[in-house]
């Protein structure tokens, strides 16, 4: 979710109508292009980035090590920078070349970050292969889970529960209806992967969420999780289910 400007002298962070709509063009194209790892056709919308962002919010105005996660166009990465303390780092991951090309412009001209450049990177990789020290309080997830196979959602999430501190905050998101649609009009095989991989996050869910919403003014309409890593292994949540009925 990185930044498209119709005009390249425009500030990147007071987009326009028609700023806007360029980068959801971008979005799309690169949606077409790579479906695999863009799991939308469009940016998430503001609505849905606040509620990703809030566990940073909560914080405040203590200092926090943010990771966001296939951060796209950029929508979300703009609700967290306009979030952080004083202080608090934050490390972008996309694998996409072209989003990661256009959160560095992003970062680069975004107001009060230029005298802190070094407080925010990005990485153009997987986040299998971010090498860091660093412990995390908060990582906010894009990445499209739907699309990937069991063995990588595991993958994935083991690498976040690593690198996030004790007490540390996930938060990601699914469109909704999105895997019943699929299990109607893909193969058999297909309908079994998506199956597996729901019920894998399910068992996440079961031992660490702590929060589920429905945004349903997002387009399409999303749910977002909330888990959070516990202290010690005798914190651990229990079963929680979402809450549908939360408008935001």
């Amino acid at each position: 979710m990185s930044y498209t400007a119709a005009d390249p002298d425009s500030p990147p962070h007071s987009r326009g109508p028609a700023q806007r709509a360029t980068e959801g063009w971008a979005f799309l194209v690169e949606s077409i292009r790579n479906h695999r790892t863009v799991g939308s056709i469009a940016p998430s919308g503001k609505s849905l980035a606040s509620l990703l962002t809030d566990p940073l919010l909560e914080r405040s105005p203590r200092i926090s090590n943010v990771l966001e996660v296939g951060a796209g166009t950029g929508s979300v990465t703009r609700a967290l920078l306009s979030r952080m303390p004083q202080g608090s780092q934050l490390d972008i991951v996309e694998a996409n070349a072209h989003f990661s090309a256009r959160l560095r412009h992003l970062v680069h001209g975004y107001p009060n970050l230029r005298e802190r450049q070094g407080q925010v990177r990005v990485h153009n990789m997987f986040v299998e292969q971010l090498t860091t020290d660093r412990r995390y309080d908060v990582i906010v997830s894009g990445l499209p889970f739907s699309n990937f196979s069991p063995g990588q959602v595991e993958e994935i999430m083991g690498r976040y529960l690593d690198l996030l501190r004790p007490g540390g905050t996930l938060t990601y998101f699914s469109y909704c209806g999105s895997r019943w649609v699929r299990t109607l009009l893909t193969s058999r095989p297909e309908a079994r992967r998506q199956l597996d991989v729901k019920g894998l996050l399910n068992q996440y869910h079961h031992q660490y969420a702590v929060g589920c919403w429905t945004v349903w003014g997002n387009l399409p309409p999303a749910q977002v999780w909330q888990l959070r890593r516990p202290m010690d292994a005798a914190n651990a949540s229990g079963a929680l289910s979402c809450q549908p009925d939360i408008l935001r």
